[in-house]
C-alpha cells in the first residue's frame, strides 16, 4: 500500500504538518518495500486551490492513502472521487516515522 503523509521536512523523522494543502512536504512511503520518498508540496507555493493541487499530486503518485491532520473540502472531494483513502493524525502523532508505524498496526 503506498501512503502519502504530510510533513514539515523531507525525512521520516520529519514532525507531522497537520496541515494537508500547505504542508511544505509530501512523503510517500510503500508499506510492502519500506521504501520511500519525499516530494515539495506543489500545493505549498499556491496563492488558491492549495488542496486541490496537492490532491492532483496524491493522485499522479498513485497512493491509496493520505495522513494528515486536516484535509480542506475541495481536497475531500478530489479524493472521494478517486477513491483515494483519507486518515487523520492522532493527538499523540509526531513523526512521520511514528505514523507508518501506527498505520501498519491498524492494518
Amino acid at each position: 500500500m503506498k501512503l502519502i503523509i504530510s510533513a514539515q521536512n523531507p525525512s521520516l523523522e520529519s514532525q507531522v504538518d497537520r496541515r494537508f494543502g500547505r504542508s511544505p512536504w509530501l512523503i510517500l512511503f510503500d508499506t510492502e518495500t519500506s521504501q520511500w520518498e519525499a516530494f515539495q508540496n506543489p500545493g505549498a507555493s499556491q496563492s488558491g486551490g492549495a488542496g486541490a493541487a496537492a490532491a492532483q499530486f496524491i493522485i499522479d503518485k498513485k497512493a491509496d492513502v493520505v495522513v494528515s491532520g486536516n484535509f480542506g473540502p475541495n481536497a475531500s472531494r478530489v479524493f472521494l472521487a478517486a477513491k483515494i483513502g483519507m486518515q487523520r493524525f492522532t493527538a499523540s502523532t509526531t513523526t512521520v516515522q511514528e505514523t507508518v508505524d501506527k498505520f501498519k498496526y491498524l492494518k
